[in-house]
């Protein structure tokens, strides 16, 4: 159950972002963006913490900033495998949409009771 919750969140926010970040194009259709966001969150649970081991001295440095690079690229990751999303402004683009997807993703997991 808490899967599929979060697979529904991961939607609302990829689809919130797609309205609010020029450049950032979801499918419209509902089982594609269901499609998205499960890749979305699987390239979240499997690869983003590799990644995060492996720029933890980069992430130190700049004192956590560099998450924002971090999130950016798995944004960049799922657009680049072609399920649906895609996004054309390149980084600062990914870097834009992957905050907002962070600020809506961490709203819903409250509102909704997601830990």
């Amino acid at each position: 159950m808490r899967l599929l919750l979060r697979v529904i969140i991961n939607a609302v926010a990829l689809w919130i972002t797609a309205r609010l970040v020029g450049g950032v194009s979801v499918t419209e259709d509902f089982w594609g963006l269901l499609l998205v966001a499960l890749v979305f969150g699987l390239v979240n649970a499997f690869i983003r913490p590799i990644v995060k081991v492996l720029t933890f001295p980069l992430t130190i440095l700049t004192l956590g900033l560099f998450t924002f690079v971090v999130n950016a690229l798995m944004l960049m990751l799922v657009a680049w495998l072609n399920v649906g999303l895609s996004i054309e402004g390149g980084f600062f683009t990914a870097l834009i949409g992957s905050i907002v997807i962070s600020i809506v993703s961490m709203i819903l997991s409250s509102v909704l009771g997601d830990k």
